[in-house]
């Protein structure tokens, strides 16, 4: 237990640190290092102390840290009130209050009958979202020192408060590790709500009209949320007097079902759902740090989280193929939408939707291989996508844009960036690496369970094909001369940073099948009593084709960059039409510069279009979810 409370306790010491310590302080960015040195550490060494064992309970029953959670609840909740009525926001005023009400009336006629033997747990599944939580999100937050005085760079209007930034950045940590070992279902609401406040307060960071809004947006989104998880637990308590998740679990499911989708409800939000979705493409405002932290590490993966914890209380109901239609319908219409976008974070944005859509789908399904391929969707997914997101803060800076098309010849300018890209990308979506190892076991689910979803599968898979290869290759474009480049401008913190989630990329694809026999496939048999069977020489030549890859391709990149620069750069063929290397002859004999452009096709796939279709029947679907789970 003591390490769990440490990774609980740990990062709320350094946000406080990062928020009183003087920002020249010399000292500061070693004693963050050394910090997030030790956020990596912690969840590894769990891993190796609990790899062997089964899940843990333990107790700490204490009825002051049960009021002290309730008044910083109610700090909350008043601290809210108060920015909602500066800003004449009647909406999350609104919510705040109802949400407030709901938790007094749960202390108020059932919180002091209740008796919580086990307030923490600690399982594999909690292992791996406490590895991604720790590694992934300290790299972040090593990369922000680096990134942070260049964003006040070119931010000059913004009020420099990077010690709040910091604050929060650990804060949030600090209520993810909370999350992942609560078992206590009221001290898991409290981090849940702490993560809602932070992600509120980072997205606002730059405090200018649109950042505001954005802010604004997501408070919305996720304290709509919040209110029907309240009222799941109230409805938990008054039902069964229960207000453990194990015990849940253990539950007859004509009680449960109704606050389990409650809690569904709740992860659907905070995992940007449709119909939630506008709040994460919203957050692209926020710095860079922030946005990766809220769309791959952390907050979007608190919502799967909490899914994949209730979905086998759902198991063969209604309400679960509603939440798989609602998965589909997201992965489907997200991935269509980044077919049209050309600015680099929302595309990433709307790939992250996509992918928590079909890990929301297989948590529907909840059989052990839909289960199975979800818990490796969101390992592939946390260390991919963030490296790409960082990737994307440092052109925004270096090249003046984020923009897709004006990345051309970035592989000229950034070389060891894009080969770093390179390695992102082909996690993201190439075969065999592991999103489409996944995705084959996905199918495998399917076509067992839903073969209607087999379709969505298929579509959604094609769109994020295309929109993943027109951005490869534009950043691999190769124009004749020389270009200037700019890579001595990146800060060795960032560097460092883009090293790691690089190496933990290769590694967890390179480990998967050490991951699915070790981590994931016990947690299955307690859950299912079975594990999907993988042919051993399958999973042996993936492994070896990833290994090549892995190493060939990114090598081979700067092989070419530093190494071996005897290579012959040719014009490009235009069949006898070039004037010369870089102009060729168009029509009524103009002279036309050479430019590759890709096709977004907004008329089929704009934003507007397909957002309402998906806003359309998300709602109806959601609408079901519930009326299935109250009958």
């Amino acid at each position: 237990m003591k390490i769990l409370l440490f990774l609980i306790m740990f990062p709320l010491l350094i946000s406080l640190l990062a928020l009183i310590l003087p920002r020249g302080l010399g000292s500061k960015k070693t004693v963050g290092a050394v910090a997030n040195g030790l956020l990596c550490a912690v969840p590894i060494y769990l891993l190796i102390t609990y790899l062997d064992r089964g899940p843990a309970f333990f107790r700490l029953e204490s009825r002051l840290i049960d009021l002290v959670m309730l008044l910083v609840e109610l700090a909350i909740a008043a601290f809210l009130l108060y920015l909602s009525f500066k800003a004449k926001r009647v909406l999350p005023a609104l919510l705040v209050l109802i949400q407030t009400a709901i938790i007094l009336t749960l202390e108020a006629t059932a919180g002091h009958g209740l008796h919580v033997e086990h307030s923490l747990f600690v399982d594999k599944f909690s292992i791996i979202m406490a590895l991604i939580i720790g590694i992934i999100g300290s790299a972040i937050c090593l990369y922000a020192f680096g990134y942070m005085p260049e964003f006040h760079e070119h931010y000059k209007e913004v009020k420099d408060r990077r010690n709040t930034f910091g604050f929060l950045m650990y804060l949030f940590l600090s209520a993810m590790f909370g999350i992942v070992f609560s078992n206590n279902l009221m001290w898991l609401y409290f981090f849940w709500e702490i993560t809602t406040v932070c992600s509120f307060l980072l997205i606002g960071y730059k405090n200018d009209e649109a950042s505001r809004e954005s802010a604004f947006r997501a408070l919305n989104m996720n304290l709509i949320g919040g209110v029907v998880f309240a009222a799941g637990l109230l409805h938990l308590a008054s039902s069964s007097g229960i207000m453990e998740l194990d015990k849940l679990l253990r539950l007859d499911q004509g009680v449960v079902l109704l606050p389990a989708a409650c809690l569904a409800f709740a992860g659907l939000a905070k995992s940007a759902q449709f119909p939630f979705s506008s709040w994460l493409t919203g957050a692209m405002v926020a710095p860079t740090p922030v946005s990766a932290l809220l769309h791959s590490s952390t907050m979007v993966k608190a919502g799967v989280y909490l899914i994949l914890r209730v979905s086998p209380i759902m198991e063969n109901t209604a309400a679960a193929k509603m939440l798989t239609l609602i998965g589909g319908t997201s992965f489907l219409i997200a991935a269509l939408i980044a077919i049209s976008q050309s600015n680099a974070k929302k595309v990433l944005a709307y790939s992250t939707i996509s992918n928590l859509g079909l890990i929301v789908a297989c948590a529907g399904v909840n059989t052990d291989a839909a289960v199975w391929s979800a818990l490796l969707l969101i390992i592939f997914h946390a260390v991919a996508k963030s490296l790409l997101f960082l990737c994307v803060g440092i052109i925004e800076y270096k090249l003046g844009s984020r923009d897709i098309e004006d990345m051309d010849y970035l592989i000229m300018r950034l070389p060891k960036l894009t080969a770093v890209m390179m390695i992102g990308m082909a996690g993201m979506f190439l075969a065999p690496f592991g999103m489409i190892i996944s995705k084959f076991i996905t199918l495998k689910a399917f076509v067992e369970s839903n073969p209607a979803m087999v379709v969505i599968l298929a579509y959604g898979s094609a769109a994020t094909v295309l929109f993943w290869t027109k951005w490869m290759g534009k950043i691999m474009t190769i124009r004749h001369g020389v270009a200037e480049v700019v890579e001595h401008r990146v800060s060795r913190w960032e560097w460092t940073t883009l090293g790691i989630l690089a190496v933990a990329t290769v590694a967890v694809c390179l480990t998967f099948p050490f991951i699915s026999f070790h981590v994931i496939d016990p947690w299955l048999r307690e859950l299912f009593g079975t594990v999907p069977v993988v042919d051993t020489f399958n999973v042996l030549v993936v492994f070896a084709i990833m290994l090549g890859l892995l190493i060939i391709l990114p090598l081979g990149l700067l092989y070419y960059a530093f190494v071996d620069k005897t290579y012959k750069r040719v014009g490009i063929y235009l069949g006898g039409g070039n004037i010369d290397n870089n102009t060729f002859e168009g029509a009524m004999a103009s002279t036309q510069t050479i430019q590759m452009k890709n096709y977004y096709l907004e008329r089929y796939f704009g934003e507007e279009r397909l957002f309402n279709v998906g806003l359309f029947v998300s709602l109806t679907l959601t609408f079901i979810m519930f009326g299935a789970a109250a009958i």
